[in-house]
């Protein structure tokens, strides 16, 4: 109903802009975390520990300096926003959603606690698929797990499939629809 009440523009440039935007910025961190599998393979220096006399505006968190701490901004933003969305989509979770005007307190608490962790997970989610190496204020390097290669090694690998499967199985059924669409009204 939103998608044809929506001016041409919008339909014709504005969806297909941000389609192309969501699958540059997933396709980016698939390509990041599939490079730092690599560096976890070559180099034991890529695993996820605390950074040691680091400090804030000596030494830069990225290889492509402010256009890479800039892209590193982004894909944690990008990460939250689809971690958020994801959690809200996922069958057990869509009964927490607010409704306007008519959320009990129970429900904007168990809202509020479903944020808290998320948001305090995304420092550790981030440094542990090697987006960033930034600790963030907090000192998220130093769990115990973060030390075990095959965890790490096991999570960037979980990272990396499943959501290329899940681009993958998207874009295909996309362009499927479009394609049934297109030769459904022809023929």
């Amino acid at each position: 109903e939103l998608r044809h009440r929506a001016s041409p523009w919008q339909r014709n440039l504005g969806y297909p802009l941000a389609m192309l935007g969501l699958l540059a910025l997933t396709g980016i961190s698939v390509l990041i975390v599939c490079f730092h599998v690599l560096e976890l393979l070559l180099d034991d220096a890529a695993m996820p520990r605390g950074i040691q006399d680091a400090s804030l505006g000596q030494v830069s968190f990225s290889i492509f300096g402010s256009f890479g701490a800039a892209l590193q901004v982004v894909l944690i933003l990008y990460l939250m926003v689809s971690s958020v969305v994801g959690f809200y989509s996922s069958p057990l979770f869509t009964h927490l959603l607010p409704e306007r005007q008519d959320t009990p307190l129970t429900k904007i608490i168990g809202n509020c606690v479903s944020l808290l962790v998320l948001s305090s997970a995304l420092p550790v989610f981030s440094r542990t698929l090697g987006i960033t190496r930034f600790d963030l204020l907090g000192d998220y390097g130093r769990f115990n797990w973060l030390g075990n290669f095959y965890i790490v090694f096991l999570y960037n690998m979980g990272f990396a499939g499943l959501t290329t499967l899940c681009l993958v199985k998207r874009v295909s059924w996309a362009v499927q629809a479009e394609l049934i669409r297109a030769f459904g009204e022809d023929g």
